[in-house]
């Protein structure tokens, strides 16, 4: 009787952890989604910006464009300790790759290439 009440307590104890464990992955997920729609919000005027004076023999035209669309911010992890970010936008199947800590803008570049 005594083995049975330890079986049961124990996985009593493993279902409220995993519950816990489900909560607070939530929890993050969500303050995740808010940072990185904060952060795309204060790059967007700058990309746009810096997309649109990029010089280039495609030319950029976001303000005009007849289909524009935000992919969004990516990141990749080059190495340990490097993560190169980038912002990107498309209008007229022209894509431009913004990078918010260079401040630099390369168009019809693929963002996994950049230097």
């Amino acid at each position: 009787m005594t083995f049975q009440r330890i079986v049961v307590a124990l996985l009593v104890l493993i279902v409220a952890g995993l519950g816990a464990i489900g909560y607070i992955e939530w929890k993050m997920a969500v303050q995740v989604r808010t940072l990185k729609a904060f952060v795309e919000g204060y790059v967007f005027n700058e990309a746009v910006l810096a997309c649109e004076q990029s010089k280039s023999s495609t030319p950029f035209r976001w303000n005009g464009g007849k289909s524009t669309a935000v992919i969004g911010l990516n990141s990749v992890k080059l190495d340990k300790y490097n993560v190169s970010a980038s912002y990107t936008l498309v209008a007229d199947s022209v894509y431009c790759d913004y990078d918010p800590i260079k401040r630099k803008a390369e168009i019809g570049s693929s963002f996994l290439e950049r230097e």
